[in-house]
C-alpha cells in the first residue's frame, strides 16, 4: 500500500441507527464487531495486510502504524473506533498456513454509548464530504450482495443440512483427551486445550449476514465478529484498549445449561453449586487467570482482577469468568499498542494450556488439525491505539457457499473425563449450529 489514506468521520443522527448495528448486517461480506447492538461494521476494502509465521502480530503492527502516521484524518466525532479502522483476524498458531490479516474497509458505521458515526476511508484524491460518505453507505446497503447459493424450493422441500466429522472422529478425539490427561499426570504440564472440528453442509446456501444477525440477537453478552468468512460470537475478550486502560475477560470452566433441566431450584443456583463449587473447574480457571496476569504485568503499572470468578450466563452454557483491568505503562518510551499486547498475550492458557510451549507442542501432536483462525485474536483497532480483540471462539469458517467448518475446544486438566469433554464441545458448537438452522 503506497497511497496515503484519507478519512472523514461524521456523526450520524439518531434516526440513522435507532436499533444499533444489526440492521446494517445485510451483506455476506460485511466486516463486523458488535455487542449489545454497539460496535463497528465495515463495507468494502481499501487496504489489506497478510502475514504468516511467528512475527505476524509485529509485522501487522508495523504496517498499521506506518499507514496511519501518513494518513490525512478528519474526525468530527473523536472517540474509540473513529478515524481509520482496520478489522483483523490472526491465525492461532505461528506454524499455521492460514494467512493472518488486517482489512481496512471503505465505509465504517459505529455505535457507542448512544452515539453513532460514519467514516469513509479512501486512497484516492477526490474530495471527502458528508454527503459523499452518506451516498457511499447507501450504495453499499442497496447494492446486490455477493452471490450465494439460493434454493428455489420451499423450506419443507429443501435438502436438510448435514454434519460430518472433521480431522478426528469422536472416538479418536476422546483418545486424544485420554493421552493429554496422561501427559498432565507426568507433571510435564498443568493444562492442555484440545479442539475439534466438524463440517456442516447446507445445500440451500450459507449466508454470513443471517448468521451474524442470529448470533448478535441471541448472544448479546458476547462479541459477534465477522472477518473474511470467519464468523462467531465470542464470550472471551483477549484485550480491550482505550487510551492507557486495558481490560480482558477470562473464561475457563464450562457447564452445559441443558444439564440443569429437571434440577430443583433456580438454574443459576445450580450453576453456582456445580460450576463454582467444582475443584476441577476452579483449578482450570485459576490457571487461565494466572497466565493472563503474568503476561500482562510487564506492560502494566497497576492491575486488578476479581478475587472470585463470577458466573457468566449465556443461552447455551455457563462459564466461570473473571475481568482483569490494567493501567498501561510506557515500554521503551511509548504505550504498547493493541497488537504489541496481543503478541505478548497470545496464546493464553485459556486456549492453549500451560506451560505454553509444552502445551503447544502437544496440541500439534494430538489434534491433527490446523486451527486456522480458530482461537486466534479477532477484532479491530484504530489510529489512536484503541481496539478490541476477542478470542475467536464459538465460531466457524465459511469455506464455500454451502459448507462451514465449526470449531470447539475444551480445557483438559488432570481430572478431565473424555466423554464429558466431548459433550462440552457439542454445547460449544450449539451457537453456530443454531445460527445455521441445525438442531442438535
Amino acid at each position: 500500500m503506497t497511497s496515503t489514506l484519507r478519512t472523514l468521520t461524521v456523526p450520524l443522527d439518531g434516526d440513522s441507527a435507532p436499533e444499533g448495528l444489526p440492521p446494517y448486517l445485510v451483506r455476506d461480506d460485511v466486516l463486523c464487531w458488535t455487542r449489545r447492538e454497539a460496535g463497528l461494521v465495515g463495507f468494502g476494502e481499501v487496504a489489506r495486510f497478510t502475514a504468516t509465521g511467528p512475527e505476524r502480530f509485529l509485522e501487522a503492527d508495523i504496517w498499521w502504524r506506518h499507514l496511519v502516521i501518513e494518513a490525512d484524518i478528519t474526525d468530527h466525532v473523536e472517540c474509540p473506533g473513529t478515524g481509520p479502522v482496520a478489522f483483523g483476524s490472526f491465525a492461532f498458531s505461528k506454524a499455521s498456513d492460514h494467512e493472518s490479516r488486517l482489512i481496512v474497509p471503505e465505509i465504517v458505521v459505529g455505535v457507542r454509548d448512544g452515539r453513532a458515526w460514519l467514516t469513509q476511508i479512501t486512497a484516492d484524491d477526490g474530495e471527502l464530504t458528508e454527503e459523499g460518505a452518506l451516498a457511499a453507505l447507501k450504495g453499499w446497503l442497496e447494492s446486490d450482495p455477493p452471490p450465494a447459493v439460493v434454493h428455489s424450493d420451499p423450506p419443507a422441500l429443501q435438502d436438510p443440512a448435514t454434519l460430518t466429522t472433521g480431522s478426528l472422529s469422536e472416538e479418536d478425539w476422546m483418545a486424544a483427551v485420554t493421552a493429554g490427561v496422561a501427559e498432565i499426570r507426568t507433571g510435564k504440564l498443568e493444562k492442555l486445550v484440545l479442539a475439534r472440528d466438524i463440517v456442516a453442509t447446507v445445500p440451500h446456501g450459507v449466508h454470513a449476514a443471517e448468521v451474524l444477525r442470529q448470533l448478535a440477537s441471541r448472544y448479546r453478552e458476547c462479541w459477534t465478529y465477522g472477518v473474511d468468512g470467519l464468523v462467531g460470537a465470542t464470550p472471551e475478550m483477549l484485550i480491550q484498549v482505550e487510551g492507557r486502560t486495558a481490560q480482558a475477560r477470562v473464561l475457563a470452566g464450562t457447564l452445559d445449561r441443558r444439564d440443569a433441566v429437571g434440577e430443583a431450584g433456580l438454574p443459576l443456583d445450580y450453576a453456582e453449586r456445580v460450576l463454582a463449587g467444582s475443584e476441577k473447574q476452579r483449578h482450570e480457571h485459576a490457571i487461565a487467570i494466572q497466565s493472563l496476569t503474568t503476561q500482562l504485568a510487564p506492560f502494566s503499572e497497576a492491575m486488578n482482577a476479581h478475587d472470585e470468578p463470577f458466573i457468566l450466563e449465556l443461552p447455551n452454557v455457563w462459564h466461570l469468568a473473571s475481568d482483569v483491568k490494567a493501567e498501561l505503562t510506557e515500554v521503551e518510551g511509548h504505550v504498547p499498542t493493541c497488537l504489541a499486547l496481543i503478541n505478548a498475550l497470545h496464546p493464553t492458557a485459556a486456549v492453549c494450556g500451560t506451560p505454553t510451549q509444552v502445551a503447544g507442542a502437544l496440541i500439534r501432536k494430538l489434534e491433527h488439525l490446523d486451527r486456522g483462525p480458530y482461537a486466534g485474536p479477532v477484532g479491530w483497532l484504530d489510529a489512536a491505539g484503541n481496539g478490541e480483540w476477542g478470542i475467536a471462539l464459538r465460531g466457524a469458517v465459511i469455506e464455500s457457499p454451502t459448507t462451514v467448518r465449526l470449531y470447539a475446544g475444551c480445557g483438559i486438566v488432570e481430572g478431565s473425563q473424555p466423554e464429558a469433554e466431548l459433550a462440552e464441545t457439542w454445547a460449544k458448537f450449539r451457537p453456530m449450529l443454531e445460527s445455521l438452522g441445525i438442531s442438535n
